[in-house]
């Protein structure tokens, strides 16, 4: 147990299910999961953690194979890859679980996000609301990838590549790829939306080669496996039981799908949402915005 750069969390290091999970804890009531997205850690709930906190206990892990978490040895003989969503999502219910959630709320960004909804699809009796923060569900992800999109998220093929091209090609210059990431994702197009801490930890986690192979066997999976389930659950028209409200950027992803909404509605029949001005990062780039979308809906849970 050690202090976190969250103010008023504290780290623990958990095992359940696999290798050790580093995980944030803090405040008082109704538990909330958050989960990260790509390219970065815990620390991007830096700024909007201790707000929830005033209202809620919190619960933070850096997923498998980023930040502080161990890296899942490969697998290929797993029923799920090991960085698979369904994978890390069943973590996820069995670090709740052992914390004594039984039922909670999960909001998440990016590949968080998407560990969150395929959670609320794997295990709907655990998920009481469901936010979601620019994404669309993966297998409408790939449908959309046009020519513009495969411009702007180009990374979606490239760390899906087989190993080790991506690997070897990003540790040529780790900490130049994540700042190149970063930079070109937000709105502003520069670094001023990340906080010193939370850009070192991004950075920090790009120079181990272990976390480097996590994260691309996180596309590999995105591209194969997660996308396999997305399909299977779209073709026997399999929804998420609970009330998901989704923030989108005005200069992210979903918006560049032209109905990022009409998208969602198909899975999550009890859907709100709204767009916020950001770009891709925005519980970093816009905390405000998050906080007045997501209060009042986790609260009303």
């Amino acid at each position: 147990m050690t202090a976190s750069m969250i103010p008023g969390f504290v780290r623990h290091d958990i095992d359940v299910n696999g290798p050790r999970l580093s995980v944030h804890l803090g405040g008082e009531g109704p538990p909330l999961l958050l989960l990260h997205g790509y390219p970065q850690t815990h620390a991007t709930w830096q700024r909007i953690a201790p707000a929830l906190a005033a209202r809620f206990s919190c619960v933070i892990p850096d997923l498998p194979g980023y930040g502080d978490s161990a890296a899942p040895a490969d697998d290929p003989d797993a029923a799920a890859p090991p960085m698979s969503k369904r994978a890390i999502a069943g973590r996820m219910l069995a670090l709740m679980a052992g914390l004594g959630h039984d039922r909670f709320h999960v909001l998440g960004h990016d590949r968080g996000a998407r560990v969150a909804y395929r959670l609320a699809l794997d295990a709907p009796q655990a998920v009481a609301r469901l936010g979601i923060i620019e994404v669309i569900p993966t297998g409408e992800m790939w449908r959309a990838y046009d020519a513009d999109m495969a411009l702007k998220s180009y990374h979606w093929t490239f760390l899906a590549q087989p190993a080790p091209l991506p690997e070897r090609m990003i540790g040529a210059d780790p900490e130049g790829y994540v700042d190149w990431t970063l930079r070109s994702w937000t709105q502003a197009g520069d670094l001023s939306a990340f906080a010193p801490e939370a850009l070192a930890s991004y950075r920090a986690q790009a120079r181990d080669p272990a976390r480097i192979h996590a994260m691309c066997e996180d596309y590999r999976a995105g591209a194969g496996f997660d996308r396999a389930l997305d399909d299977a659950d779209r073709a026997a028209g399999r929804t998420i039981a609970a009330p998901v409200h989704f923030v989108w950027s005005e200069g992210g992803f979903p918006a560049r799908t032209g109905d990022p909404m009409g998208l969602w509605r198909a899975w999550a029949p009890r859907l709100t949402g709204g767009s916020v001005p950001a770009g891709h990062f925005a519980q970093e780039e816009a905390p405000d915005a998050v906080l007045a979308a997501y209060l009042p809906f986790f609260t009303e849970g």
